[in-house]
């Protein structure tokens, strides 16, 4: 775990070096959320660079083999990259300006190294995460219901991967977030993650998952055992469970 936050310190060292860089950001349990730290994490973070340094930052890992080898690398968004160190150690990270930094929303962050004139606070996003258009526990139950209804109708079309993900991940992200207004004393870990730490945020007694989830063969015991949990949780319409459970037999 240590080796980790030593790696993000060489990281801000070599950035210190080169003179274009900016700032450095830890994110997730390498930022603010240190007591997460485990032997399964990875390091997140954000490069702040001068704007006309940008495309050599995206384009080239240079700046990151100078502190360790790396083993493999893409790019994986206009602005970002995954790496895997040849030491085990992954990341992944993004590359801003801070004209650019400041029109996206993420979680805050943690200074880890920053030059003595940038700006203050890039560590807090200027930009909030997006609202949900629609954040009710009502929403939530019927749009469960509804996607457990289109689920098992692609699992008698044959379709059982589609009705897997209908059932046992759309229709479940529903249920978690029903879950969580209905437990406001549990925060969720990562805003832009539903299903982050949800175990640890919810008892298997509050949230069965090994009911819901029971995988690629049991697409409609995993639809009947959410149905009796949105039951026991919310105002289900008696006439839609009723056409769920007839597919689920059928």
């Amino acid at each position: 775990m240590e080796r980790l936050l030593q790696r993000l310190d060489a990281i801000g060292a070599e950035l210190a070096r080169r003179g274009d860089a900016i700032a450095l950001l830890g994110l997730g349990s390498v930022g603010v959320d240190t007591h997460r730290l485990d032997e399964h994490s990875d390091l997140d973070f954000f490069v702040i660079v001068e704007e006309a340094a940008l495309p050599g930052y995206l384009e080239s890992i240079d700046w990151l083999e100078a502190v360790h080898p790396v083993a493999y690398s893409f790019r994986n968004t206009a602005d970002g990259r995954k790496a895997l160190f040849a030491d085990g150690i992954y990341c992944e990270y993004a590359v801003f300006s801070v004209a650019r930094v400041a029109g996206i929303p993420f979680s805050p962050g943690r200074i880890v190294w920053q030059r003595a004139d940038a700006p203050p606070g890039l560590e807090v996003p200027r930009t909030p995460a997006p609202a949900p258009d629609r954040d009710s526990a009502q929403f939530h139950v019927d749009e469960a219901l509804t996607q457990l209804y289109v689920g098992l109708q692609r699992e008698l079309r044959g379709e059982r991967l589609s009705a897997l993900r209908l059932i046992q991940v759309h229709a479940v992200d529903r249920a978690v977030r029903l879950l969580a207004l209905q437990r406001p004393d549990a925060p969720q870990q990562d805003p832009f993650a539903l299903e982050r730490g949800v175990e640890r945020r919810f008892a298997a007694e509050e949230l069965p998952l090994a009911e819901l989830v029971q995988g690629y063969e049991r697409n409609r015991e995993s639809a009947l055992a959410l149905l009796a949990w949105l039951e026991a949780h919310g105002d289900v319409h008696e006439a839609l469970a009723a056409e769920i459970r007839r597919l689920a037999a059928a």
